[in-house]
């Protein structure tokens, strides 16, 4: 029997991986994503020429009711759910503190955390009572860097994700949801290109003690072994996909 995993951000970079991976692994999709449709579509028929069914819901994760609109769709096409990355996320332009105007802060911290909050008590609603169940949050190596010059509200943003996960996992072991959260290091996605810098992975992936950015695959690869029976033992833990840097 399939299982049913939600991804949040689930059309590009590490969420888009993580579809496809999950797809051939035998999961059946949900997908929210915020604006292109296109990439949604062209993903979705990829998937389902696997064989596994997948739906997609554009929306806001900083909208609760967007939020909730994606949980129910996702319910409704599949049946239920056994597994939520929470992975949407966004970066502005480097910029040091106190050169941010007070718009991309807000921005930043409500699609990176408040958007992860929103998410993740979303999923902890349906997911309780489901023995076996498993929420992955998709932090970042800001979070413990702190992204100085660059994104520091971005790193911040991540760090309450990281503590989000940390007490989840308290709150739900009891209610059979194993909760856990993935930091990934330089990884060649495109979301370097939405902060203006694109080729940002490749210019810094030296910095890793493997000399070179990471793939999203290497880090889809986390997430579903995080969701996975494989884990049946691993809740409260942030699990690091940065090459050593």
């Amino acid at each position: 029997m399939r299982k049913r995993m939600l991804i949040t951000g689930g059309t590009r970079g590490i969420g888009r991986a993580t579809a496809l991976m999950a797809a051939a692994r035998g999961w059946d999709l949900a997908l929210g994503y915020r604006g292109d449709d296109a990439a949604a579509e062209a993903l979705l028929a990829e998937i389902r020429s696997t064989g596994a069914r997948a739906v997609a819901q554009p929306g806001d994760v900083s909208d609760p009711d967007a939020v909730a609109a994606l949980f129910e769709r996702a319910e409704q096409a599949l049946g239920g759910l056994e597994a939520v990355v929470v992975n949407a996320g966004i970066v502005a332009p480097a910029s040091p503190l106190a050169g941010a105007d007070t718009g991309r802060l807000k921005r930043v911290i409500e699609v990176n955390l408040l958007g992860a909050l929103f998410t993740a008590r979303e999923a902890a609603r349906r997911l309780a009572g489901r023995e076996g169940a498993a929420m992955v949050l998709v932090s970042s190596t800001a979070a413990r860097l702190g992204a100085g010059g660059e994104y520091v509200d971005y790193a911040a943003a991540k760090a309450g994700v990281e503590t989000l996960a940390l007490g989840l996992a308290k709150e739900l072991a009891g209610q059979g949801v194993r909760v856990n959260a993935v930091r990934p290091g330089l990884i060649d996605t495109d979301i370097h290109a939405s902060g203006g810098r694109p080729d940002r992975a490749q210019a810094l992936g030296h910095l890793a003690a493997l000399g070179r950015p990471g793939r999203p695959d290497e880090v889809a690869e986390m997430i579903l072994w995080l969701c996975s029976s494989a884990a049946s033992y691993v809740t409260g833990a942030v699990m690091e996909v940065s090459g050593g840097r």
